[in-house]
């Protein structure tokens, strides 16, 4: 089957997204995520992390101050803001890898990109706030639009699909129409696993992630130390790494051009031996 193409700018950066796989390292400024809360809330601590994990070979740094665990509430922007845009500014000038913002808030992704970020990843595909298109396309970013069922306060409540794969394909389709249609050139698709899905919910999508890749965009996907693997394994978040390598692969080998983790040495080495194995590649 031949891939589509896809050469993205980042700032003065280029990507060929269909080239190999690309690491997203996750960095969360909040004291409530559900993998690493807490410990990078303190500025100086989440930049050495952002500057770790590019040296590790990180191709993107996401930055986000509020947690979309299952169950959390919405944080004002000014806290939010006040969280991510002094560590979009340094790590802006830091590192040499595009940074991207993780935010459903127009403000805060208007103040990101100022800052210094190229990327805006919206959990919501830009429908919670009605200003995220005008920003985005505005900016001249790159948005990454996520399928999620509720809100993280309610998306765990018993989600119900007819079929989920076709559902999630449909709903990214749209809004991948949507944003191209306001100007929008370089968009990022995303399952959302994880993101108001059951456990046979997120082995489906990562089965038949090429329903997904099918749409057109790159895709994204982040399984990273996520509750399935927990179910699956019977294991706490902090021994998930095995779990998520297995998932990170079956990804790349179905069609992901970016996975968005939180141990990125380690995935930035799976992903190198899929790529080699991958026919075509």
């Amino acid at each position: 089957m031949a891939q589509d193409t896809f050469i993205y700018r980042f700032g003065r950066r280029e990507y060929d997204l269909s080239s190999r796989t690309f690491v997203m390292g996750i960095l969360n400024v909040t004291p409530d995520s559900f993998s690493d809360g807490g410990q990078f809330v303190d500025a100086e601590r989440a930049v050495a992390h952002g500057i770790q994990m590019a040296g590790e070979g990180a191709d993107f740094v996401d930055v986000g101050g509020e947690s979309s665990r299952p169950g959390s509430e919405p944080l004002p922007l000014e806290e939010e803001s006040r969280r991510v845009i002094p560590v979009i500014e340094r790590l802006a000038k830091e590192v040499h890898i595009p940074i991207s913002v993780d935010t459903y808030k127009a403000g805060v992704a208007r103040m990101a990109l100022e800052a210094g970020a190229t990327i805006v990843n919206d959990i919501s595909a830009m429908t919670a706030d009605a200003e995220m298109v005008r920003t985005v396309a505005s900016y001249g970013a790159t948005a990454i639009l996520m399928h999620m069922k509720g809100t993280p306060r309610t998306m765990q409540e018993n989600p119900v699909y007819a079929d989920v794969t076709s559902e999630v394909a449909a709903y990214l389709c749209e809004r991948l129409r949507v944003a191209r249609q306001s100007g929008i050139s370089q968009v990022i698709v995303d399952p959302g696993i994880g993101f108001g899905k059951k456990l046979d919910h997120n082995l489906r999508l990562l089965r038949e992630l090429r329903s997904i890749a099918a749409l057109g965009a790159p895709v994204l996907v982040g399984p990273s130390r996520k509750s399935f693997i927990g179910a699956i394994l019977d294991l706490p978040v902090n021994e998930r790494l095995e779990g998520t390598a297995a998932a990170v692969a079956v990804s790349i080998l179905n069609g992901a051009n970016i996975v968005r983790v939180h141990d990125v040495k380690a995935m930035k080495r799976v992903a190198k031996v899929v790529d080699a194995l991958k026919p075509g590649m």
